[in-house]
């Protein structure tokens, strides 16, 4: 039993790049030893962290042998790498970062397919004419095998990719493919089209946590601390805090969780100004509407943090770990 908690956070490129962005923005920066070979680091403020900078698919391999106890990886390898993966790992919060829709994608000339049932179709047209199955190129092997399986696809054979995926119908070495997209360019570069229900899976980077890992009282607290900054941080980030001086605040309170869904979260002071917070989007509407109800002058501010006795996150990853 260990009171440190292992963080995994990819050891290069964007994903670095993003995920030490992200633990930034919630005051946890992320510190690499000695530099940049070195692959291990801490976390400010938490002297119970230990980094360990892996790639990505190494991550998921050490949260689901619970090797570490939180890492960053996208979803899209932890659904390929691990069939059981919501026995083994939970997928605690997207990022916003990493995206990425693993895709099935035919040649641009079968003008008549254009779903996954018109695929079978020709999958087993393939097979009478040629007696041999219809090749699909990928590196999602488990996650093309599961979906052609619900979507009643079976008369296919899988050629794993070892290159650029995309490049396979046009080498010859396969008919269709799966592979990952962010804007379906590459694919369309090489002729080839998404059908209309082949998006298999909408990927990006989480923070995901392993439920096999050592979670005792001071790894557990640990846990709570960084999840608590992650939550706050995301709290401010999706609100705006409106202020003003008005007359009947409590009736404008009420008036204003109706009309635009914002709350008064300090409570509502007959004399004080009301304090309120609201969606983004929802700031200037709720400015407007107020000043036509009486307000003189309305604020509008950016949060830092938003702190709550409640935290998802972390009730999230208690619920599955006991």
């Amino acid at each position: 039993m260990t009171s440190t908690l292992v963080l995994a956070v990819p050891s290069k490129g964007r994903l670095q790049e993003n995920s030490n962005a992200f633990f930034a923005r919630a005051g946890l920066k992320v510190a690499q030893g000695r530099g940049v070979r070195d692959y291990r680091g801490t976390l400010a403020g938490m002297p119970n962290v230990e980094i360990a900078f892996l790639s990505a698919s190494e991550i998921v391999q050490q949260l689901a042998n619970g090797t570490v106890h939180m890492g960053v990886t996208g979803e899209d390898l932890v659904r390929e790498t691990l069939s059981d993966a919501d026995e083994r790992v939970e997928l605690l919060t997207p990022l916003g970062f990493g995206y990425a829709n693993v895709v099935v994608a035919v040649p641009q000339a079968w003008i008549d397919v254009r779903t996954m049932s018109d695929l079978e179709d020709v999958a087993a047209a393939f097979h009478a004419r040629r007696n041999s199955r219809m090749r699909v190129a990928t590196k999602y092997v488990n996650l093309t095998r599961r979906f052609f399986a619900a979507q009643g696809v079976t008369d296919y054979r899988i050629v794993e990719s070892l290159g650029a995926t995309e490049g396979a119908p046009g080498a010859g070495q396969a008919e269709l493919i799966v592979d990952i997209t962010t804007t379906g360019a590459t694919l369309a570069a090489n002729a080839l089209k998404i059908l209309d229900d082949g998006v298999m899976l909408r990927s990006e980077a989480n923070l995901v946590a392993s439920l096999n890992a050592d979670w005792n009282a001071k790894t557990k607290e640990t846990a709570r601390a960084i999840l608590t900054r992650i939550a706050a941080e995301e709290n401010a980030r999706t609100s705006r805090e409106v202020r003003t001086l008005i007359a009947n605040p409590k009736i404008i309170a009420a008036e204003a969780e109706t009309l635009f869904g914002a709350r008064a979260p300090f409570g509502v002071s007959a004399e004080g100004p009301l304090s309120l917070q609201c969606a983004p989007d929802k700031a200037a509407p709720l400015a407007d509407w107020l000043i036509e109800k009486g307000a003189a002058h309305v604020s509008v501010a950016s949060l830092d943090y938003l702190f709550s006795a409640h935290n998802d996150l972390y009730e999230r990853l208690s619920k599955r770990i006991g």
